[in-house]
């Protein structure tokens, strides 16, 4: 399938009450991972949004949920007065550093972590939560730890991350080079 058909077929699954419904492997609600070609992150956004706007009126009540790590990451920054001393920080200390300084500011590996309950205190009941900028977010951000961490709070609703690399129902590789090491156990949405 191309690209456009599968999000055309992951659009009418997430649109039938069955799938919002679902449960997924040990019964727990489903997890989903939609994987994509990185250089088509920009058709991507775009069709999250289309796909977000379409079911803002849903006559079954429910709701496309849409969190991009990426500016929640931006969002608590600038709320806790981090995000410029975040870029001196760099310069003086480098990269590396200001990587594992911002992940561990924002717990992220952590039951309390503060991208986790951005996304519960932001969870409708009756919704698909939509999860993008994975990418942008590497590599202060890992896919897998935000998936597990999120696994623990969010069970009453469908979780689909858009993944710009490749899912093969086991490993997560992102951009299609940088291999995570970690297994993580999600459907993948649509192949």
């Amino acid at each position: 399938m191309t690209l456009e058909e599968r999000l055309d077929k992951a659009e009418e699954m997430i649109q039938k009450p069955s799938f919002r419904e679902n449960k997924g492997l040990g019964n727990e609600v489903g997890y989903y991972i939609f994987d994509y070609p990185a250089d088509k992150e920009l058709y991507i956004r775009e069709r999250v949004e289309y796909i977000r706007k379409k079911n803002e009126n849903s006559p079954d009540g429910f709701k496309v949920v849409v969190f991009d790590l990426y500016d929640i990451v931006i969002d608590i920054l600038i709320k806790k007065g981090y995000l410029e001393k975040c870029f001196e920080f760099e310069k003086t200390k480098g990269f590396e550093r200001i990587t594992r300084s911002v992940g561990n500011m924002l717990r992220i590996t952590s039951a309390d972590s503060l991208i986790v309950g951005y996304i519960k205190d932001n969870t409708p009941d009756n919704s698909v939560v939509f999860i993008t900028g994975i990418g942008k977010c590497y590599p202060v951000l890992r896919s897998h730890t935000v998936l597990n961490n999120l696994h623990q709070v969010i069970d009453k609703v469908p979780v689909v991350l858009f993944y710009p690399g490749n899912y093969d129902g086991q490993e997560l590789v992102l951009f299609g080079e940088i291999k995570d090491d970690n297994y993580y156990r999600a459907f993948k949405l649509v192949d």
